[in-house]
């Protein structure tokens, strides 16, 4: 094995390091639902490059309005599915797009985009 080999190895190899991490070992943003006065859980989440905060806590049988505003025109952030909910959502680039639904059974549910590479769980407690 020559210099150039060893080097794109070890570059290839940090490459995967690097991306396991950011996808499954990186810290998260948790944030717990904020009620109204209409008894409505809502959560502010901003997409850029994935979902900020990507971990919301909610209360089951309560009503849920997750409130998504898309700041960038990226491709892969333009959808967004919630599909234990049979959620699915075009988000318009620095819009707010509101999804309501009401929970009924506590679990971790997991919501993405549409190419499934940013990620987001909604705990239901």
């Amino acid at each position: 094995m020559d210099t150039t080999q060893l080097i794109v190895t070890l570059a290839g190899v940090g490459l995967l390091v690097f991306v396991g991490w950011f996808f499954f070992l990186a810290p998260h943003r948790v944030a717990a639902a904020v009620s109204s006065s209409a008894g409505i859980q809502q959560v502010d989440i901003m997409v850029k490059g994935g979902y900020s905060p990507d971990v919301i806590e909610v209360e089951r049988g309560k009503p849920v309005q997750l409130n998504f505003y898309r700041d960038e025109e990226n491709s892969c952030s333009e959808e967004l599915l919630l599909p234990d909910f049979n959620i699915r959502r075009d988000l318009a680039p620095f819009k707010t797009t509101a999804i309501e639904f009401l929970p009924q059974q506590a679990g971790t549910f997991a919501f993405t985009c549409g190419m499934h590479m940013l990620r987001g769980s909604l705990v239901v407690k």
